[in-house]
């Protein structure tokens, strides 16, 4: 028998709305954020919402992670604490985390992921958070294909979770300091005030223009649907999809993407196989560039490519419909094979790179009439960020999911058994006492249609079997009756069945990959400083937040202008005309010098 690697679709939530939707569409696990301390400070969710959410995903045998993944002060600590308490008696699967003082609390057993936040690129660290004992670890986005396979092969021992798809931080994670130094907002702590969204000048050394006006630091988002085998063959376990601050249109829509596209890898590879149990059946066709999105890139997986760059604006695109034909009074004709509805948002990139955007108010074949006449050009692109029919669908019951049972009636000395087994080998049987009569008329087809209406539960009905020695008559509203029975006593037997990884966090004393820790490593409590110490570390600085570094570099940056721009020297053999060093002027006037690391194929950002 071919043994099975466990594979997970990790969807992202907001709330519980949307985590119930991702499980409906077909996640095989999902994050959310705690009531504090996550990374995404405007997604944090009731205890009450996360144990609702806890129990509808263990039905399929979802799992449910929990993001308490800022740094934590030493004020926030026994807080914490009490949370985590309270997460893993509400059946919590999994906490990611950054703040490694949280190891030094008295935890109950349950699993540590480490957060991409940890800024986890190298097989040192990984090796390192696998041997202190966590369970799954979320890779930097910035990794190739060839870096991961040699991590999963140095660490064969820990689940690896990989982006996959949404919103890409410019900067490493967990490195990004700019938030903080330019207005207070800590990414660190849930706060990011997206400073790489930003529109900026490019200036030399000499104060010449070099770009005016544009989003530099600004990417594309992540789209790596076409690599998912490749990230599988690469010791990828884990597919994660962006987006806690995402609504529930996205989560359906991305979900359910990749869901189908992962089926189809799991149908010719049968050594891998799904990590929870049921089918989503989809009412809507899933389309990624109908959801919010700055365009498309696949990042730094095959190597450094060209394509990761959103200057023009941080704003969403949405799908290509088309180009501008012909311009007359109130309306514009579009060349394309895409049908329009009155109510959709366009846009397109003006003349001065700006994005620009309008709504139809009627549509009459190929001719648009716009609610406000656009300054438009023919020959001009067009997206659609906004299709209300689309919306429309997904407004509405876009899928089911559903556990395969077999259902089977027979009979016993007193009266009559009825026995359902599910997918996953979960067998109910009951007894229920009735005389047995004979019928006038054949029965089976009708027990068959009773026994099959399952409905609102999380059932369907993969084959009935009547095994009865007469035509027995039933009356249809007590097979109505027994079935429901069996139905709860089915549910029940699924939720006690579902197994909680238990992971008592050890004691270990194995040297963490440096020596020495500057404001980089984060290190704002002393419980996180008592667990470096323990690991060999001999010297710590205050995290960033604590206390602000002298020349601190603000962003670590793989993406790279001078790159962008055609002038890299490594990549490109390429040379600037202007003078080094640059500088990114913000609106508000405040400048950032570009230091570029080329030993490292590192763009770094400092203030002036």
């Amino acid at each position: 028998m071919i043994p099975k690697h466990s594979v997970e679709l990790l969807a992202p939530a907001k709330d519980l709305t949307c985590g119930i939707e991702a499980i409906n569409h077909g996640a095989d696990a999902v994050y959310i954020g705690a009531p504090r301390f996550g990374a995404r400070a405007a997604a944090g969710n009731s205890l009450e919402d996360i144990s609702s959410l806890v129990t509808y995903a263990h039905i399929y045998n979802v799992k449910i992670y929990v993001a308490l993944n800022t740094i934590l002060y030493d004020s926030e600590l026994e807080d914490t604490e009490k949370m985590i308490w309270a997460l893993y008696r509400a059946g919590v699967d999994a906490l990611i985390i950054q703040d490694m003082g949280i190891t030094k609390l008295n935890l109950p057993p349950i699993p540590l992921h480490g957060s991409t936040q940890m800024d986890n690129r190298s097989v040192e660290k990984v090796r390192f958070l696998s041997e202190a004992g966590f369970r799954q670890v979320v890779l930097a986005r910035e990794l190739s294909l060839d870096e991961i396979r040699t991590i999963h092969e140095a660490c064969p021992e820990v689940s690896l979770e990989a982006f996959v798809h949404g919103a890409l931080c410019v900067s490493f994670s967990g490195q990004c300091y700019a938030s903080q130094s330019c207005y207070g907002r800590s990414a660190n702590r849930g706060e990011c005030a997206q400073f790489c969204r930003l529109s900026f000048d490019l200036l030399d050394a000499e104060s010449r223009v070099i770009a005016k006006n544009k989003h530099l630091l600004s990417l594309k988002d992540m789209n790596q649907s076409n690599n998912l085998e490749a990230l599988l063959d690469a010791g990828v376990s884990s597919f994660k999809i962006e987006g806690r601050l995402k609504d529930v249109s996205y989560v359906k829509n991305v979900t359910a993407y990749y869901r189908q596209k992962l089926d189809e890898i799991l149908k010719r590879r049968p050594e891998f196989m799904r990590s929870s149990s049921g089918s989503a059946r989809l009412f809507f066709v899933s389309q990624l560039d109908k959801s919010f999105n700055r365009g498309f890139t696949e990042y730094f997986i095959k190597g450094r490519k060209p394509d990761i760059c959103s200057f023009d604006t941080p704003k969403s695109l949405g799908e290509e419909v088309g180009t501008v034909k012909d311009v007359h009074p109130g309306y514009f004709t579009v060349a394309g094979v895409k049908s329009f509805s009155n109510g959709d948002g366009l846009c397109y990139v003006d003349d001065e790179g700006v994005l620009q955007g309008f709504r139809i108010n009627k549509v009459d074949a190929n001719k648009i009439y716009p609610q406000e006449m656009p300054r438009l050009k023919p020959k001009t692109v067009l997206f659609r960020n906004y299709d209300k029919e689309f919306k429309r669908v997904l407004d509405g019951l876009s899928a089911v999911r559903k556990l395969n049972v077999r259902i089977e009636l027979a009979e016993n000395n007193y009266g009559f058994t009825l026995t359902m087994q599910d997918e996953d080998g979960n067998r109910v049987a009951m007894g229920f006492p009735y005389a047995k009569e004979k019928a006038r008329t054949p029965q089976e087809e009708n027990q068959k249609v009773q026994l099959g209406k399952l409905g609102n539960t999380p059932f369907e009905v993969k084959e009935v079997e009547v095994l009865l020695s007469e035509s027995w008559f039933i009356p249809s509203s007590l097979l109505a009756e027994w079935r429901r029975r069996v139905v709860e006593r089915l549910l029940m037997l699924r939720r006690i069945n579902y197994r909680q990884e238990i992971v008592r966090l050890k004691e270990t004393h194995h040297s963490y990959p440096e020596r020495e820790l500057t404001y980089l490593g984060n290190v704002m409590n002393h419980k996180a400083e008592d667990f470096y110490r323990q690991h060999g570390v001999t010297r710590i600085a205050p995290a960033f937040e604590k206390k602000t570094p002298e020349a601190g570099v603000l962003m670590f940056c793989k993406h790279c202008i001078r790159y962008s721009m055609g002038w890299c020297p490594v990549h490109q053999k390429g040379r600037s005309p202007y003078k080094e060093p640059y500088f990114l002027v913000s609106g508000d006037g405040r400048r950032f010098r570009l230091q570029f690391d080329c030993r490292n194929c590192l763009m770094k950002v400092l203030a002036e």
